[in-house]
C-alpha cells in the first residue's frame, strides 16, 4: 500500500501541477481537461493523505475534487443544452398583435 500511496500522490502533485501550469500559460482554456486533471489530482491526493494520515490535506482535496465534479457537470449540462435537440425547447415565437400591414 506505501507504494500505491507514492505514485498517488506524486501523479496527483503532477495532475494538479501540470492542469496550474498550462492555463496560467494560456495553453489551456480552464474548461473540461482542467477541471478533469484537478479531479483525478485530487482523489490521488485523497489517498495520499489517507494513506499518511494527513487530514487537513484530505478535507481540502475533497473538496477541491468536490468544487472540480460541480465544474464538470455545469460543463456538461451547458453543453447538452447548447446541441440541437437535446436542449429545452423553445416555443415558436407568439404571432405579433397589433396592426397588419396592407401591402398596396
Amino acid at each position: 500500500m506505501e507504494l500505491v500511496s507514492e505514485i498517488a500522490g506524486w501523479s496527483g502533485a503532477a495532475s494538479i501541477l501540470a492542469a496550474y501550469l498550462l492555463v496560467s500559460m494560456g495553453w489551456l482554456r480552464a474548461g473540461r481537461r482542467f477541471q478533469a486533471a484537478n479531479l483525478a489530482g485530487a482523489c490521488a491526493f485523497v489517498i495520499n493523505g489517507a494513506h499518511n494520515g494527513a487530514w487537513p490535506s484530505v478535507v481540502t482535496n475533497i473538496v477541491w475534487f468536490l468544487i472540480s465534479l460541480v465544474s464538470l457537470v455545469r460543463i456538461a449540462r451547458k453543453k447538452t443544452a447548447a446541441e440541437p435537440g437535446k436542449g429545452p425547447s423553445r416555443e415558436e415565437p407568439a404571432a405579433t398583435s397589433g396592426r397588419q400591414h396592407k401591402a398596396s
